[in-house]
């Protein structure tokens, strides 16, 4: 490594040093395993549709436990911090509370204004959308008032999530006009004091001929949380999420959040902490068995967002993962954009270096880190996985190196009739993926990654030995193998790459880009096979590996080698 980049490390950890004496951030993210908040939260009736104020001190909820003043009434929990456990939940009192069904609290951003939906009278309908009022965070809230004509209907509008800079009011709502049993409106406003404007559907990217219900919207405006019974998810009733990216731009498609928030159970009424690191949500029993572990007909969970910070996949977040954030210094490069927010802001800057500064020199665990083949044995006819349940099996005779590696061991193949091979891992067209490997030796033409019956994923070129991919997309037309102009059979050590990111793929050597499509692609060529390691699709003579391997990694996200 030269003087200069010495000196550009030296100065970055410099600088992550005295950043990460601030405000924590996260990095980019995953949901972890959802836990219920338990008592004093939770009880044996129905807790549910939660909002957790700006600060993280209060937690908001509807429930129908015993001592309140109506069929449902709207309770607080409080903390002295956010590492502490939260109290016993307080009902809001009669001001608030009515004696009918008080429901699906919003608190706002500065605490002073609470949204909720009520069937009390002195609406436009059966259930409308309500507002209460305080001077400041001390005070009692004050009598609630109806949000009028232009926000209530004679229908039904449900569960509001109010903007952090309050002039966007998200909301469920049956009445006409509407693309199934209910669905998701917007209602917006100049300023905090202005009458609501007229709702507006969300659309039929958002909303479905089905239930969609509940909307959140994160404090950043960029993601909207929802649950919905639409197919596509494991469970009757899942949470989705959709994103733009910038406020002015419109919802995308929803994604469904997937395992392990959504089950085959119902889960439901999302709430998305402001600073993006928790995930309120509700599970329970009352449309069926409930989610193990569910107390209640209705229980407040949460799941943590689990960063991912290791930009380069090697297992560690250190210099080199700085070198790549500075490397896309202000552009909108994804794997880097991790802050602020989760799920970023568009640009590379000093909010996301001080996310990673964080977890520097933390030794990371990445759950989207699918396969993992150390190749560190010292015998034995098995290459153990120490990520999932796929090991390799040997094949031919390759020898294991156990102080041969770049990274201890490593696995000598002959070129001639040596190979792993493996179960299926993924199938190229379901998504974004990397494979990485560390490789020293082999000669033209021959291949380090292959799946079978579909396409060599790791290679090289019959002339020069240079790096190339045979993966392509679907459809005729299609272009071809993506080739670089960087040979990798010199006998020396080279960690390659090759990354498909959604719409381009990318090769890496050494930690440098060497090759890139020049336009964007349709999706990758399906592919159900599994895997070989050292030898072509098909076992090919003149496609097995001559040379050391070690190290393999496959991830399920893009990663920056």
């Amino acid at each position: 490594m030269d003087s200069k980049r010495n000196q550009r490390i030296g100065l970055i950890i410099g600088l992550a040093f005295v950043i990460s004496m601030g405000r924590h951030a996260n990095a980019d993210y995953i949901f972890g395993t959802p836990t219920n908040l338990g008592a004093p939260v939770n009880t044996k009736y129905f807790d549910a549709s939660t909002s957790i104020s700006a600060d993280g001190l209060e937690l908001y909820i509807e429930s129908d436990r015993p001592g309140g003043y109506g069929s449902a009434d709207i309770y607080v929990a409080r903390r002295a911090t956010k590492d502490d456990p939260l109290g016993e939940p307080i009902n809001l009192g009669s001001t608030l509370n009515s004696a009918s069904y008080d429901t699906s609290p919003s608190v706002s951003s500065d605490g002073l204004r609470l949204y909720f939906g009520s069937t009390r009278p002195g609406g436009q309908g059966n259930d409308d959308l309500w507002v209460a009022k305080r001077a400041t965070i001390n005070d009692p809230w004050g009598e609630p008032v109806n949000l009028g004509p232009n926000v209530n209907s004679g229908r039904g509008e449900w569960c509001p999530s109010i903007s952090a800079d309050g002039l966007e009011l998200y909301f469920e709502s049956n009445r006409p006009a509407g693309s199934g049993q209910s669905d998701l409106w917007l209602t917006t406003r100049r300023e905090k004091d202005d009458d609501w404007g007229i709702p507006v559907n969300l659309g039929s990217v958002v909303n479905t001929s089905g239930a969609d219900m509940s909307p959140n919207i994160s404090s950043d405006g960029l993601m909207l949380f929802f649950w919905s019974d639409r197919p596509g998810g494991p469970g009757g009733y899942d949470i989705w999420v959709s994103t733009r990216p910038t406020r002015n731009e419109p919802w995308q498609k929803p994604m469904n959040l997937g395992s392990p928030v959504n089950t085959s159970y119902v889960e439901c009424t999302p709430d998305i902490s402001s600073d993006g690191l928790t995930l309120f949500f509700t599970a329970g029993s009352w449309a069926g068995a409930g989610r193990p572990g569910t107390s209640g007909t209705g229980d407040v969970w949460k799941a943590p967002i689990t960063p991912i910070v290791d930009l380069n996949g090697d297992g560690i977040v250190d210099a080199a993962d700085m070198c790549i954030m500075v490397d896309h210094w202000g552009t909108n490069e994804k794997p880097c954009d991790i802050g602020p927010m989760p799920w970023g802001d568009g640009i590379i800057d000093v909010e996301d270096l001080k996310v990673l500064s964080n977890h520097l020199f933390e030794d990371v665990s990445d759950p989207t880190l699918i396969t993992h083949w150390p190749l560190d044995e010292a015998q034995g006819s098995i290459a153990y996985n120490s990520a999932a349940d796929c090991d390799g099996t040997l094949m031919g005779g390759p020898v294991w190196q156990p102080d041969g590696g770049i990274v201890t061991g490593a696995l000598q193949f002959d070129g001639i009739d040596d190979y792993v091979s493996t179960d299926f891992v993924l199938n190229p067209a379901d998504g974004a993926f990397s494979v990485i490997v560390w490789i020293k030796g082999g000669i033209p033409g021959q291949v380090v990654f292959s799946q079978a019956d579909g396409a060599s994923w790791l290679c090289t070129d019959s002339v020069e030995g240079c790096l190339m991919t045979e993966i392509k997309a679907s459809g005729r037309g299609a272009p071809g193998p993506l080739q670089s102009q960087t040979s990798i059979t010199d006998g020396q050590w080279h960690r390659i790459a090759s990354v498909w990111d959604g719409s381009y793929r990318h090769l890496y050597v050494d930690g440098i880009e060497v090759a890139m499509d020049v336009e964007p692609l349709s999706e990758l060529e399906s592919g159900e096979g599994g895997l070989y390691l050292g030898a072509g699709k098909a076992l090919e003579s003149g496609t097995y590996f001559s040379g050391l391997i070690d190290d393999v990694r496959i991830y399920n996200r893009v990663v920056t080698p």
